[in-house]
C-alpha cells in the first residue's frame, strides 16, 4: 500500500538513500532536514518527483505532518559535528525525539528510530548482543552523542510502554557508502580521502582493532524491513556487518584499491578507544529475515568511486579531523 512517510534527517547520508528507496517503492516521502549536516545535493535528483517533498526544519522545534510512518534519522553522527557542537547533538537526540514521537502518538504512526552502536560505549569483546547494557562515560568527549542516543532509546521505549506508540529501534554499526560527508572524521571516509590525496593514513594503536562495516544499501534494507514487519519490535535490534575487519587491513585495502602511495602512520591509542565493534545480529535474522549482502571490497569500490567524483569539486583539501577511534 502506498503510504505517506516522514523522514527526519532526510537530506543526510543515510536519509537520502532511504528517501530514494521509499520513492522507488511507490510511497510519498516528506524529508525534513535543517541542513546542518545534511546536504541538499544528496536529494537534488529527487526534487523533480511530485511524491517527494523537502522541508527545511530543525526538529528541536515542534513539527507536525499527517503521515502514516516515520523514520527518525535526524542527528549528527560524525565526530566532527557532534564534538564541535555537543549541545546541538544532545538537543537533537532528546528534544527532537520528543517532537517526532508526539507526531507518531497523535497520528498513530509506526516509527523507526536510527540509534547507534555507540550506545554500548567501550566494547572490548564481541559479538555484542542487544542485552549488553553498555560502558559509557557520561562526561567523555563523545558523551553528547553516546548519551543522547541512549536517552533517545529510553524516550522511544517510554512512549511505547506508556502511550502504546509502535516504536522500533535500530542500532546501526558503522554504515558507509556514497554520499558520506568528505570530512566527517570517520574511519572509511578518512582513509579514502587521505589515500586519494596521497597523504599518510593515521592509525591509532597497533591496528588490530576490529570493526564490522555495513554498506548503505544493506542498512536501508534493514530499516525498511523494520518498518514493514508486523508484531512487537519495540526492543532494540543490532543492524551491522558480519565480517570483522582489522583497521590496519582496511587501510591496506583502501591504499590498494585507490592505487595510492600513502603510508600508514601509527599514533598512541586514546583512553576511550573501542577495541572491537562487532554486532550480534541473530535477532535481526530471526525477526526481520535480514542480513548484509554487500561484501566490504565491493562496497569500498563503490565508495571510492563516489569520493573521486565528489573531491573533484574541492578547491583544496579540507582540514578535517582524522579518525581517532571515533566510530
Amino acid at each position: 500500500m502506498k503510504k505517506k512517510i516522514l523522514v527526519t534527517g532526510g537530506a543526510g547520508f543515510i536519509g537520502s538513500h532511504l528517501c530514494e528507496r521509499l520513492l522507488a517503492d511507490g510511497h510519498e516521502v516528506v524529508a525534513v532536514d535543517n541542513f546542518v549536516t545534511g546536504n541538499r545535493q544528496n536529494v537534488e535528483h529527487l526534487l523533480h518527483n511530485p511524491q517527494f517533498h523537502l522541508i527545511r526544519h530543525d526538529i528541536t522545534f515542534p513539527y507536525f505532518e499527517e503521515v502514516d510512518c516515520i523514520y527518525n534519522l535526524a542527528c549528527p553522527s560524525a565526530p566532527v559535528y557532534y564534538m564541535h557542537d555537543p549541545v546541538m547533538a544532545l538537543k537533537t537526540s532528546l528534544v527532537g525525539s520528543i517532537n517526532v514521537l508526539e507526531v507518531a502518538k497523535r497520528m498513530r504512526a509506526r516509527i523507526v528510530h536510527a540509534s547507534s552502536s555507540k550506545v554500548y560505549g567501550l566494547i572490548q569483546s564481541g559479538p555484542v548482543p542487544e542485552e549488553f547494557r553498555g560502558n559509557v562515560n557520561p562526561v567523555g568527549e563523545h558523551s553528547a552523542y553516546e548519551e543522547g542516543k541512549r536517552a533517545a532509546e529510553s524516550l522511544f521505549t517510554a512512549y511505547h510502554n506508556q502511550y502504546g506508540v509502535d516504536t522500533r529501534i535500530a542500532r546501526l554499526f558503522n554504515v558507509y557508502g556514497p554520499r558520506m560527508a568528505l570530512n566527517d572524521g570517520k574511519v572509511i571516509s578518512g582513509f579514502i580521502r587521505n589515500a586519494l590525496y596521497g597523504e599518510n593514513i593515521t592509525i591509532r594503536g597497533n591496528g588490530t582493532q576490529t570493526r564490522c562495516f555495513l554498506y548503505i544499501d544493506d542498512a536501508v534494507e534493514a530499516l525498511v524491513r523494520m518498518m514493514g514487519t508486523d508484531g512487537n519490535l519495540s526492543k532494540p535490534i543490532n543492524i551491522g556487518g558480519i565480517d570483522p575487519m582489522r583497521i590496519d587491513a582496511l587501510a591496506e585495502d583502501v591504499v590498494n584499491l585507490t592505487g595510492s602511495s600513502s603510508k600508514t602512520v601509527r599514533l598512541n591509542l586514546t583512553a576511550d578507544s573501542v577495541q572491537h565493534a562487532i554486532p550480534d545480529i541473530r535477532y535481526a535474522r530471526q525477526r526481520l529475515g535480514w542480513e548484509p549482502l554487500v561484501p566490504i571490497e565491493e562496497g569500498l569500490v563503490r565508495t571510492i568511486k563516489y569520493f573521486k567524483n565528489a573531491m573533484k569539486s574541492e578547491k583544496k583539501p579540507f582540514p578535517f579531523m582524522s579518525w581517532v577511534e571515533m566510530m
